[in-house]
Parts: structure tokens; sequence; C-alpha cells
């Protein structure tokens, strides 16, 4: 069998094919939650060549170019485009079994129309053929966006980011909606004051406001929230190592904020406090908007010291955590539904050993106004793949209902990763295609599409109201 057949592959039925090829192939695609660049879609952005698009920014292939001995040199340094190109060539054959060495071909294919596999044997013909295509009028952000039918992308924005780049998006021709996500992490910052302050100012600059007070914050907060709305945005999102759960009232918080303020030392516990405080009024601010609230729960972040001196966050560093969640997620989850506050929400576990911990909060926290209100969210980062993927999907239809999954997203910072839906589906059409062959599931086509072109595109269009 060739490899990845377009017929076949990851489809081990004929039913998982036909799933495949009748429903999910074609459905347009909701990236709502990504970390593309805003100012690059406004500016419809053309790349030079191959490794800029591919390479830069891409700490997926840099933990794997490190792995295989690459002189960092030829990852984020200053060697050429085409020596990095080189080196990630040389990388490529070592990379079977990665979910890698499948995404790197897909997207040679669906993008460049390429059908070699990369090794140093192809790299120069791969090479030439992909910088003429980027050359073409078409291979430009709004190109590649109409190409993959994408109907929507969430970018994810701080609180003290201009909103600008959106508003110029929306004067554009570009089919594509593109919103703001509310990601307001950098409010968290309070033992350290130095970066906290730097975000305050900035926060102060954006809304044209003084913030002295924990009350001052909170309005400019709510301003932004408020910008953000009117620019479209229906989402917010947090990345958290795991929820704060220690209660914090306006007192408490004050006297945290005076101290940040300052620059005196927060405490651990102060500053888990000063996050639960406001966390819970993210939460509240969410639920009167009718907004959706993601939380990205479990990562051990920059955790090599010295790689993170050289090179700063979002380089490859971090890994799988292995704090407890549950605890701490039913506290914050309880203290909204228990003040009627509870947005629509999203669970996202880095670590697999959660997955039916959160599948199964999700049941725990339905009230029957929404359906699916509370989401066990797609295998993400280190999940974010066959394995991955199936296990969330799994776990997902054994305590609730797939039916009503709002499916896929890139989380990407590239615009070449939009195959990544494609291989989802595939997934998510092999497991209920194969299930219907074994006469594990109905032998009922219109049922089994419905599913499939729900969790493919519906669910997240009606979900999020787009």
């Amino acid at each position: 069998m060739a490899y990845l057949d377009d017929e076949t592959f990851l489809l081990n039925s004929p039913t998982a094919r036909r799933l495949f090829h009748e429903v999910a192939k074609d459905q347009p695609i909701y990236d709502y939650h990504c970390h593309l660049s805003p100012s690059e879609i406004a500016a419809n952005h053309r790349w030079g060549n191959l490794a800029d698009i591919w390479l830069g920014g891409d700490h997926y292939k840099w933990r794997l170019l490190r792995a295989n001995g690459i002189d960092e040199e030829y990852i984020t340094g200053a060697a050429s485009p085409r020596e990095k190109f080189q080196a990630w060539a040389e990388t490529v054959p070592y990379t079977l079994r990665n979910p890698i060495h499948h995404w790197t071909h897909l997207e040679l294919r669906r993008y460049f129309g390429i059908d070699a596999l990369l090794s140093p044997d192809t790299a120069d013909d791969i090479w030439d053929q992909a910088n003429a295509r980027l050359a073409e009028a078409d291979f430009c952000v709004h190109g590649i966006l109409d190409k993959f039918k994408v109907k929507m992308v969430g970018t994810t924005d701080d609180p003290a980011d201009p909103l600008h780049h959106h508003e110029a998006i929306a004067k554009t021709p570009l089919a594509t909606k593109v919103y703001p996500t509310f990601r307001p992490d950098k409010a968290f910052q309070v033992d350290q004051p130095k970066a906290f302050n730097a975000w305050i100012e900035k926060l102060e600059e954006v809304t044209d406001t003084s913030i002295h007070h924990v009350s001052d914050l909170l309005q400019a907060l709510q301003k932004r929230h408020d910008d953000f709305h009117a620019a479209g945005c229906r989402l917010s999102d947090h990345g958290l190592d795991r929820c704060p759960a220690l209660p914090c009232d306006d007192a408490d918080a004050s006297i945290i904020f005076d101290k940040a303020r300052r620059g005196l030392p927060v405490t651990a516990e102060e500053k888990e406090k000063f996050c639960f405080f406001l966390m819970v009024f993210f939460g509240q601010q969410d639920a009167a908007k009718g907004w959706t609230k993601q939380l990205h729960l479990g990562p051990f972040r920059n955790v090599n010291p010295r790689m993170f001196a050289l090179l700063g966050p979002d380089a490859g560093f971090d890994t799988i955590g292995d704090e407890r969640q549950g605890a701490a997620l039913v506290a914050y989850l309880g203290t909204l539904a228990a003040q009627g506050a509870l947005p629509q929400v999203i669970l996202y576990n880095i670590n697999p050993r959660d997955n039916y911990l959160f599948a199964a909060m999700t049941g725990a926290f339905q009230d029957g106004s929404v359906p699916g209100k509370v989401q066990f969210g797609s295998g993400w980062w280190f999940a974010d793949q066959k394995d991955g993927m199936e296990l969330q999907l799994n776990a997902l239809s054994a305590t609730g209902l797939l039916s009503r999954f709002v499916g896929m997203l890139t989380d990407s910072r590239s615009f070449l990763s939009f195959p990544r839906h494609e291989y989802f589906r595939r997934i998510l059409c092999n497991l209920i295609g194969t299930e219907a062959d074994r006469g594990e599931l109905p032998d009922d086509f219109e049922a089994l599409s419905k599913l499939v072109g729900d969790v493919c595109s519906g669910n997240a269009s009606r979900y999020f109201g787009f």
C-alpha cells in the first residue's frame, strides 16, 4: 500500500473511507483557537522561501532537530534559510512514527503538490519546487485561507494588545472571519513585579486610564473585554499549570495588587489567591456576554533554564506536567456555577493521564441550557497526534456526547498547519466507520454522516455563534 495514500490513509474500513471522502473531506474549517499572526493576516503576508514559512517559530520541529543532534545555529541561530532547511531534510528520515513525518508530507502535498519524501537526496528539488510555488500569486495568507475553506480563525491576543490589525482585516475582502481571543494570562504575574508593572503600563496606554488600585485594573480589563466583544471576540483562553483554587476577597486582592505595584515580593500563596480572584472575575465577564472560556491546563513551561535564558519562551523547552488537576478545577467551576456565572467552557489537558478526569467532569457541570455547554477539548500539544486524538475521542465518547463535540483546532503558529484538520477527520472517520463495519454502531450512513459533519464543522459553527 502506498504511503499516505489519499484513498486509504488512516481509513481502515469501507465505511471509514466513505465517511471521509463523502462527508468530512470538504467540510469547512473553524480554527477557533490558534496563534496565527493578525498582522500577517492583515498584510496578506507572503514568504520568501520554504524555510521561512515551514521552520520559523515551529518548536515542534525544533525539538526533533535538537534530538537529531543538530546544532542550534541551524535551528534558531544565524544559519541561512537554505542551511536550516537542509538540517530539516537530514532530520525527517529519522522521524518515522512521529506524527511530524505524516504532517511534513501532507503539507508538501496539499500546499506544494510535492509527493516525494523529504531527505538529503530530495532536498534540492523540493526546495526549488516549493519556492517556485511560493512565488505564485495565490500563495499568500488570504490564498491559503481560501484554499482550505477556513471559515473562521480565532487568534490569541492579550488585553493590552491593540486591535488595529483585526480592524484592518475586517476591511479586507477576505472571506474568512478573523476574531481575537481574550487571553489575559499576564494579569497573573504578580510574583514578577517588573513584568507585571510593564504589562500594567501597556494596559493603561491601550485603555487610556490610570491603574493605581485593583478596582482600576478590573475596570480596565472590563473595557478591553468590551472592546474585544465589539471586534467579534466570543472566546477567552487561559494557559495555566492548573486552576487556582484559594479563595480571595476584594480586600486580599487589593493588598496583593498593591504589593506587586510597589515591586515587593508576592508569595506563591498570594499569587494563587490573586489568580483565583481574577479568574472568577473573567468567568463572570464571559458568562455575561455569552462567551466560551477555554482552559488549557497542565504544562511545565520553560523547564530548561539555560535554554530559556538563551532563547526565551516558546522555543521547544516545555513538557507534560503532572500537577494534580481535579480538586482545583472543581473548585473553580463550582464557584462560578454557584453564582450562576458559569460560561460555556472547553477543558484541554496536556497529560493523557487526565483524559477521563476531564471528560467526566464536563458532565458534572452541564445545566441543560446549551448542548455540550462544558466540553472536553481536542487532544492538545503533546496529545495532538493519532494516539492522543483517539484517546481523547474515546474518553469523550465513553462519558459524554461525541455528537456534540466542537472538534479540532490547530493551536498553531503556522499557516501550513491546516492539514491537521484532515488528519483529525481521517482519525474520526476511521473510529466511527470501523466500529460501524464491526456492528458496534448502527448501519445507518445518514446518522453517521450527521455525527461526522457536526464534529468536523457544524457543532463549532453553532456553539460559538459563527
